[in-house]
């Protein structure tokens, strides 16, 4: 008896392990009819950043989960609109904008489609400095899923290193435009270099950015090279021999400066030691966000039935 009862037991013990590790419904592979879409901000699709790294993970994940995945790429502004209609109008299962520019048109879209699942990086809902009548000026979207990160913190550990490592005792920064996911990195190096100067008795300054007034240099875009190398020797002029562009590809004619000027440069949101060519001799650090593993991940989670609308990721 107490031969059985053990058997009985053991049985329906191991059918609980089955059943716990057995996949739900909800769970199951979303297969080749699932499609996901990812509209780019401008820059291009191989920036060697923002827009690339993201949609590393978007394959990546499309790979794992046997599932269709396409870009469309924004050459400018007045594009981004279109590109979200195209893939909503055709029935996609989710799509996904690259970042803070595409705010209005994603809120604007995703109520047109109201059926169509959509996330955007580098933003969130509800965003007091919309327009008057965008539906994401006062409310989240039921349908939409932001994805936003705490940069200022790994900015303050780049501030931190770089004030430990100027010579001249100046630490260069740059913006593409002067927007909220591009300031964050900015309001993080000073106060990573303020602590730094706390700490050891040392006035390392910032140039290109000032917390206490709000203020600093943006080249105005994130594609003209030629800004970005005129910001960078501007910095350089001033002493900086350290200089962090931030914007994607606005930022990498840094390096060249520093190279002939003396001193090094920093990358921001992917690790630009692997990403970038010939910078390896002059590159400090990077700044990193984990673009490809979040946009993996609001995939993964939209094919597993666990997509949130109105959260952030």
């Amino acid at each position: 008896m107490r031969k059985f009862f053990a058997t009985a037991i053991s049985l329906l013990t191991l059918l609980a392990i089955v059943a716990a590790c057995a996949p739900k419904s909800a769970e199951q592979p979303a297969g080749e009819d699932f499609q996901v879409g990812f509209v780019t901000d401008t820059g291009g699709i191989d920036d060697g950043s923002f827009n690339e790294t993201q949609w590393n993970g978007i394959e990546r994940a499309a790979e794992d989960f046997g599932v269709q995945a396409q870009f469309i790429q924004s050459d400018e502004a007045t594009q981004y609109e279109s590109n979200l209609t195209e893939f909503s109008s055709q029935g996609y299962d989710l799509v996904i904008a690259a970042g803070f520019y595409l705010g209005a048109d994603v809120a604007n879209v995703a109520k047109l489609y109201p059926d169509v699942k959509f996330s955007i990086f580098d933003y969130a809902y509800p965003d007091p400095s919309l327009p008057d009548g965008n539906p994401g000026k006062d409310a989240c979207i039921d349908n939409v899923m932001g994805q936003v990160f705490a940069t200022d913190q790994a900015a303050f550990l780049a501030g931190y290193l770089a004030a430990g490592m100027t010579k001249t005792g100046k630490v260069g920064y740059f913006g593409g435009a002067k927007i909220p996911t591009v300031v964050i990195f900015a309001v993080g190096l000073q106060q990573g270099i303020e602590h730094y100067n706390e700490v050891h008795g040392t006035s390392v300054q910032l140039l290109g950015w000032d917390n206490r007034t709000g203020e600093g240099l943006f080249t105005g875009d994130f594609g003209d090279l030629t800004k970005g190398r005129d910001a960078a020797e501007s910095l350089a002029d001033e002493g900086a021999d350290i200089i962090v562009g931030v914007g994607g590809i606005i930022g990498s004619p840094a390096f060249d400066v520093v190279r002939e000027r003396g001193g090094f440069g920093m990358w921001v949101d992917t690790d630009g030691y692997n990403t970038l060519d010939g910078v390896q001799d002059v590159i400090l650090t990077s700044i990193m966000k984990q673009m490809d593993q979040s946009c993996y991940e609001v995939v993964k989670e939209t094919i597993e039935g666990d997509f949130k609308g109105c959260t952030n990721y």
